[in-house]
């Protein structure tokens, strides 16, 4: 019979190892303060140097705003336009005048000034001087002209009218830009009619409309002194030179009937179902008259106040805006006013004056 084994003896546990041995760490290596200084500095130079900025990706360059349009150019495109124009019309005035002065040496010329001076004498029943409704008619038409031209040349150029008119009864709408221009003609109209009867009736049409043949030599005469710049002599207020005489006859009985016909065929008051009348005066020949004419006018005015100033400017304003003959500033404070009137009339004619105006006679729409 195995016996149990008996309590096992305690086995002696191992004898700790042991520990290794630990090296002291090596002490570090004096360092002389100069060499110190050299390695600290870059350092702290480092540490101190301000971040360097991050790099932001370039944003695309905007496009640059379209220049505005003035018609169908920019200003500055007016402006070389306006300049190379000027010096052209200076070339051209030069030779002009260097031609006219050789036409005067030629055989017979200088007999043909001395027998037509540049006028003739008028009837002994006109009267010199401009009575007081020449004047107020002058300034009205110098007035209406001024903005007729203005509203004409934007409904040529006018591509999006700021808003429109409609009569009150119904009809057609209109730009109200039209409905200016439209609206000028007629008081236009109007005080050209009054000035022709004023005119007849008081004797003054012969300073204005030719009573001799004796015209068109001594108007020829007056154009070849004028190129010349040996001007004739002025005396607007007894008598017009033959020159003048014509342009004025032109201006007041073929011009403005012209202006005022072709108007009246683009208007809406031309009766648009006459298909005979619409054949006989075709709107296309009204187009091709109306703007031509506009331009003439705009060359007389510039010519007309060029030789007003040029040819003594005090007595000259003082004729057709004081009634003078005197030589003082009361016809150019009187013109400085008619020119004030005008611009702040020129300035104003805007849609936010224009509309409540318009809505007086018809009805106003943004559309």
């Amino acid at each position: 019979m195995i016996e149990p084994a008996s309590a096992a003896e305690p086995v002696p546990a191992p004898a700790p190892s042991k520990p290794a041995a630990v090296e002291p760490a090596p002490e570090p290596a004096a360092v002389e303060p100069a060499q110190a200084a050299k390695v600290t500095e870059p350092a702290v130079a480092a540490a101190s140097a301000p971040a360097a900025p991050t790099t932001k990706p370039e944003k695309p360059a905007a496009p640059k705003p379209e220049a505005k349009l003035y018609g169908s150019r920019t200003l500055v495109q007016w402006i070389r336009r306006v300049a190379l124009l000027a010096v052209g019309a200076v070339v051209v005035a030069g030779i002009l005048v260097l031609a006219a002065r050789g036409v005067t040496t030629l055989p017979g010329v200088p007999a043909f000034l001395e027998r037509y001076p540049g006028e003739y004498h008028l009837p002994d029943a006109a009267e010199p001087g401009f009575p007081w409704w020449a004047q107020w008619s002058h300034f009205l038409n110098f007035f209406l002209m001024a903005l007729i031209i203005r509203s004409g040349y934007q409904v040529r150029t006018q591509q999006k009218p700021p808003a429109y008119w409609a009569p009150k009864r119904g009809g057609k709408k209109i730009s109200i830009t039209l409905w200016l221009h439209q609206s000028l003609d007629v008081i236009w109209l109007a005080n050209g009619l009054l000035f022709a009867v004023l005119l007849f009736a008081s004797g003054h049409w012969m300073r204005i409309v030719p009573t001799s043949w004796e015209v068109f030599p001594n108007a020829a005469s007056a154009l070849l002194q004028y190129m010349t710049l040996d001007w004739p002599v002025e005396n607007g207020w007894v008598n017009y030179n033959s020159l003048q005489q014509l342009m004025y006859f032109i201006v007041v009985f073929i011009a403005a009937p012209v202006a005022a016909l072709t108007g009246a065929r683009m208007s809406e008051f031309w009766p648009k179902n006459a298909a005979k009348l619409n054949r006989i005066y075709p709107v296309e020949a009204a187009r091709a008259l109306h703007f031509p004419t506009m331009l003439f006018f705009v060359v007389f005015i510039l010519i007309h106040v060029f030789l007003v100033f040029a040819t003594g400017a005090l007595r000259n304003l003082n004729h057709m805006f004081a009634g003078s003959d005197q030589v003082n500033w009361v016809g150019f404070w009187l013109f400085a006013a008619a020119i004030a009137v005008t611009a702040g009339a020129w300035f104003a004619a805007r849609p936010i004056v224009l509309a409540p105006l318009a809505r007086l006679f018809g009805k106003v729409s943004s559309r």
